[in-house]
């Protein structure tokens, strides 16, 4: 698949002049946007989250976002780059909110409970779960270049500008991502000594 090229089958620049259409006044364009894009502005934003519950919530907001500010989109760069920067910042502005009020739970062991509450017995499940706890695991820096490059195929200078960093640190992050996944894989795969 051409980087340019989404699994949708919409290409990155049929995207990026729907948004423009959008920015002109046309008020379908916005929907195709919202199409082609929902998908991969979902996995960004649950990648992001801390809060999984949230995240769809987080997904709307960040639709929200974009429609009411499509008429400043100029096109400098793919409209991709430009819905998942919005995202990014309605991602932040909720850990902002959430890190000002305190949690509350009645358990000591939520995350027990929440992993008992999922679906079992799909399948590519379990590995999926292990997948996504491995990249859990990374430090934030690096898990966003990851998931942002490698999961949603977005190029390396948009994730430069989605991130607000240059090119070369993505790079650098995506590299060590993907060392320390597989140091993480190794650590996990090792057989047992016999005693």
């Amino acid at each position: 698949m051409l980087p340019t090229q989404r699994r949708t089958g919409v290409t990155e620049d049929e995207v990026t002049a729907w948004a423009l259409d959008a920015a002109a006044g046309d008020a379908d364009a916005f929907e195709h946007v919202f199409r082609a894009l929902h998908h991969d502005v979902r996995r960004y934003v649950t990648a992001l989250a801390d809060d999984f519950q949230v995240a769809e919530d987080l997904v709307q907001e960040t639709f929200l976002r974009a429609v009411s500010t499509v008429h400043l989109f100029q096109g400098r760069g793919s409209a991709r780059a430009w819905l998942l920067t919005i995202a990014r910042r309605t991602v932040v502005d909720n850990l902002r909110r959430a890190a000002s009020r305190p949690r509350l739970a009645n358990t000591s062991d939520w995350q027990y409970l929440a992993e008992c509450g999922q679906p079992r017995d799909l399948p590519g499940f379990d590995e999926g779960i292990a997948l996504m706890s491995l990249i859990d695991a990374l430090p934030d820096d690096r898990r966003e270049a990851f998931v942002l490059t490698q999961l949603l195929d977005m190029p390396y200078d948009d994730a430069a500008r989605t991130s607000s960093c240059p090119v070369g640190t993505i790079r650098s992050r995506v590299s060590r991502a993907r060392s320390t996944l597989c140091a993480m894989l190794d650590d996990r795969t090792e057989p047992a000594l016999a005693c």
